[in-house]
């Protein structure tokens, strides 16, 4: 099937052509027409196979009739990360060469004054991360009522960075006549419950097992042991003896790791660059910018590079850390071998990750190939206990690229003693023992005499007025008040100051 028996329209069809693309893939030929008859569409495929486009075009054709109006815009594609939401803009430009359409980008790190300024002008086709989104429309700079088509992309990313609550709450705010489109990679039984909660009838469209990984990549395990400089150099290793290494992104489990593996890498005459998300946004555009043109050989990246980045031309992916939830590992991995092409893709598996990679091995549904041997017939030793602090409680609303203490498919939360019970206990030898120390013997001292204090003498009193306030009445405030002047507190004397006679002038 090409792409003129889809239903898209010809100033489309020409754009595509002009991109290159004659064919369309899977998950565009099943979703297009049922997104071009209005109907609300579940997608679920895995990264790479051209999701985006898969609304991108036929949004484009429905958008040609019609016009936007100040701060309403016609539709909302609501995005995981800043580099996900322009990467889609970047789609529409590109496809939408032909239209004069007007296309906005709220994402973070960007001023509200330029955002605020597109959006009074009207705005065709929305982008936004679910935060941005929601501070514009606190400050009452946008408005929800005239979304036709809401997009939820990667709705599974989302779900793991903490966007539900705001994705429910957006959702609430625009009309339930829309036309919902709602595209995921894997489906787990939170995702299932959202898509039947925010769609209408949909048409579900699966164009692959649930958090597959492609056939065309070659998936390796590699031991090495739990000391960082050991496990650098091992990574250092790989990277010399691939073969066809055309450029590679490095995926870590932390933000910190990623800028210590990038400062290590550099230091060994290594073309690399790090994404992670304590960057700026400038410095984020320009690195991954840099990796694109091929300016920069290798990506060391985490998570925030896993999903839905469109670089075609990755040949190999480098796991520094084994991930913690078996999903990442399978968009890890998906940043190679697309389009079909062929790709490889190495994992580091240090003492302790037994777990984890249990977990993606189940997941995929087949063991992965050792390239040499296992870390048990290896011997490394285990990872010794770490002193630093544990990850602060709490935490803003954004990217949570890392966070391996908490369950992100609704687990359970492990306790502090299951954590330390897991992690292997180093054996110390018994402290010699010492001899019991002398009590050590303070000085007498010769007990300090107080000084003696004089009694308070209590003021005079006159047995006469005494007698006279036992007597009165309190007759209310105002006779309080005269009692309280009738004793002053300055003793048996009154200074003159205070018999001296008031005279108030009255006012003409």
């Amino acid at each position: 099937m090409s792409f003129d028996e889809l239903g898209l329209s010809d100033k489309v069809l020409q754009a595509v052509g002009a991109a290159g693309y004659s064919q369309p893939t899977p998950i565009q030929t099943q979703a297009i027409p049922h997104v071009l008859a209005r109907r609300d569409v579940l997608g679920i495929a895995q990264t790479g196979t051209g999701k985006t486009a898969a609304f991108t075009l036929p949004m484009l054709t429905m958008l040609e009739t019609g016009r936007a109006r100040a701060r309403m815009p016609r539709t909302l594609i609501l995005e995981p990360t800043r580099e996900l939401a322009a990467q889609v803009e970047e789609n529409f430009v590109r496809y939408g060469v032909n239209h004069k359409l007007s296309v906005a980008l709220l994402i973070g790190g960007v001023s509200f004054g330029d955002q605020d300024v597109k959006i009074t002008r009207g705005v065709d086709v929305l982008i936004a991360t679910p935060g941005r989104l929601l501070d514009h429309f606190e400050r009452g700079k946008l408005l929800l009522t005239g979304v036709e088509l809401l997009v939820i992309d990667e709705a599974d990313r989302m779900l793991d960075m903490g966007f539900i609550p705001d994705i429910e709450r957006i959702v609430k705010l625009t009309p339930f006549t829309r036309q919902t489109l709602f595209f995921s990679a894997t489906m787990p039984p939170e995702i299932q419950r959202l898509s039947e909660k925010f769609l209408s009838n949909p048409v579900k469209v699966e164009v692959a097992r649930p958090a597959s990984a492609a056939q065309t990549i070659t998936q390796r395990l590699v031991s090495t042991g739990s000391d960082p400089a050991a496990k650098r150099e091992t990574l250092r290793g790989l990277i010399r003896d691939a073969v066809d290494l055309q450029n590679a992104i490095i995926f870590c489990n932390r933000k910190r790791d990623v800028a210590v593996l990038h400062r290590s890498l550099q230091r060994h005459k290594f073309n690399a660059v790090a994404l992670h998300g304590d960057m700026d946004q400038r410095a984020r555009m320009l690195a991954l910018e840099s990796f694109r043109t091929g300016e920069a050989t290798i990506l060391v990246a985490s998570d925030v590079a896993a999903r839905g980045l469109d670089i075609p031309m990755v040949s190999h992916v480098f796991n520094y850390d084994v991930p913690h939830h078996a999903e990442d590992y399978v968009h890890r991995i998906g940043r190679t071998g697309r389009a079909g092409r062929s790709g490889a893709a190495f994992t580091l598996v240090a003492p302790g990750d037994e777990r984890s990679l249990s977990a993606i091995e189940k997941l995929i549904g087949n063991a992965v190939v050792w390239s040499g041997p296992t870390t048990a017939e290896a011997g490394h030793a285990p990872a010794r206990p770490s002193r630093e602090r544990g990850p602060r409680r709490g935490g803003g609303r954004g990217e949570a690229e890392e966070a391996p203490s908490r369950s992100r498919r609704g687990g359970r939360r492990e306790s502090a003693g299951e954590a330390r019970a897991a992690e292997p206990q180093a054996v110390r030898a018994p402290a010699p023992e010492r001899e019991p120390a002398e009590p050590r013997r303070e000085p007498k001292r010769e007990p300090q005499r107080e000084p003696q204090r004089e009694p308070r003498r209590e003021p005079r009193r006159e047995p006469q007025r005494d007698a006279e306030r036992t007597a009165r009445p309190a007759r209310g405030r105002a006779r309080r008040e005269e009692e309280q002047l009738d004793t002053p507190s300055f003793g048996d004397h009154i200074p003159a100051f205070l018999l001296r006679p008031v005279v108030i002038k009255s006012k003409k």
